[in-house]
């Protein structure tokens, strides 16, 4: 028996799209719940629902994609990216409506329909777009959210150790979690390492030979995976196409262009930097992460690492960001060119929040030089640090920076 529906963090948000927007996009990697959402989580299980993984919905999808679109008032169409030009159809009946109908289309996809060339410019000013991640921590405790990252920004650094130490949220192994990703299936359902490892290859083969064709013409299969490797051992380094093509035998414009493909398909994230420039010099470039720890760890092999732990905090960070209404927190990392460097940087319009993540499970004060570098450069911007370990003490380290462990704000 299945486990029981986890209410996920994007839903309030989505159905606020709805009642604003008359087209709402809601695009993931495959597998993460984006059609369970649409047919068990409230209020989206109402409308009518068809999908493109359906032969015959497709076909008419291809044939007659305006007729499809009008067998209800309001629907939700699944898989959309498999026919692009279904889009159009959208477009068009969407600019027939006047008063323009809200709610009218909820479309969901396996692809970033905004980095798709087919469908760029098809819904421009029509649509709310959001974005489906693997299940953070705390979906997977059913709580239907991500951490505390909005809390924090709202209170004062001072504030911050008693909010963390009343979290009621239980401790948790940060290896046990990376082993079992965010995605429903090996998250929830299976019962060990070697289930879950089974799952992950299936996933590899599956986008390899098949959502992998539909968005590009990759010509060799085995060249794309070995770059999928060789980027899962780079989780939270700097990306250098270069360096990495080299690895992998293939020109930088060749590794660029497959690095686009994992974006696209919701694999990869590029976190790039707070460019800020007060009075050091910066680096540009943006780091590698993947959109699920899990699959990262299997892809690069062997024990989970403090990269991962990376991930996970990343991950959790981006589906909170990706959730808010209105203008969206930017999240972000920080570098300078004597190496200082903050993990992640929450943006929130003029408010700051840097992190540094740690395995340790006894952090000192060298720990924290980078944060309170970050602190004295960007001064009263910042409304505080924190330092995220592996062990279980939360306590100022000194004033506005903060240690506590990953799992009080995750």
């Amino acid at each position: 028996m299945p486990p029981p529906y986890r209410p996920r963090l994007v839903s309030s948000t989505l159905s606020a799209d709805l009642g604003t927007f008359p087209v709402v996009v809601l695009s993931g990697a495959r597998q993460t719940g984006k059609s369970t959402l649409a047919q068990e989580g409230h209020p989206f299980a109402e409308r009518p629902y068809l999908t493109l993984d359906d032969l015959g919905v497709r076909q008419q999808a291809a044939d007659a994609p305006a007729d499809l679109l009008r067998r209800f008032p309001t629907m939700t169409v699944d898989e959309v990216q498999r026919e692009p030009d279904l889009l159009l159809a959208v477009k068009s009946l969407v600019d027939q409506d006047r008063p323009r109908r809200r709610g009218r289309f909820l479309l969901t996809g396996s692809a970033n329909l905004l980095r798709m060339e087919a469908a760029a410019d098809s819904l421009a000013g029509r649509a709310a777009y959001r974005a489906l991640h693997p299940l953070t921590r705390r979906e997977q405790l059913g709580l239907g959210r991500a951490g505390l990252w909005g809390e924090l920004l709202a209170e004062d650094v001072a504030r911050w150790p008693s909010l963390l130490v009343d979290d009621a949220a239980p401790a948790e192994d940060w290896t046990a979690l990376v082993r079992r990703g965010g995605f429903p299936v090996p998250a929830l359902e299976l019962p060990s390492d070697a289930a879950r490892a089974t799952w992950f290859e299936g996933y590899v083969r599956t986008y390899l030979e098949r959502d992998l064709r539909d968005l590009s013409n990759v010509q060799s299969l085995p060249d794309f995976r070995r770059l999928m490797r060789a980027a899962a051992l780079r989780t939270g380094a700097l990306l250098n196409a270069a360096e990495l093509g080299r690895d992998v035998g293939l020109p930088a414009s060749t590794v660029q262009r497959h690095l686009g493909l994992l974006e696209t398909s919701h694999l990869l994230v590029r976190l790039e930097p707070y460019a800020v420039n007060r009075t050091k010099r910066l680096i540009k470039a943006p780091k590698l992460y993947w959109a699920d720890a899990g699959l990262a760890l299997h892809l690069g092999g062997g024990e989970p690492t403090g990269a991962h732990l990376e991930n996970l905090v990343v991950h959790d960070l981006l589906a909170w960001a990706d959730a808010q209404p209105g203008s969206r927190p930017q999240i972000l990392h920080w570098r300078t060119a004597s190496g200082q460097e903050a993990d992640a940087v929450i943006e929130d319009r003029d408010r700051l929040i840097a992190l540094e993540i740690k395995a340790t499970t006894r952090p000192t004060m060298r720990d924290a030089r980078h944060l309170r570098a970050f602190r004295e450069e960007y001064g009263d911007a910042v409304v505080g640090c924190l330092l995220l370990h592996g062990g279980d003490a939360t306590f100022r380290m000194e004033e506005g920076i903060v240690a506590t462990p990953w799992w009080k704000v995750v």
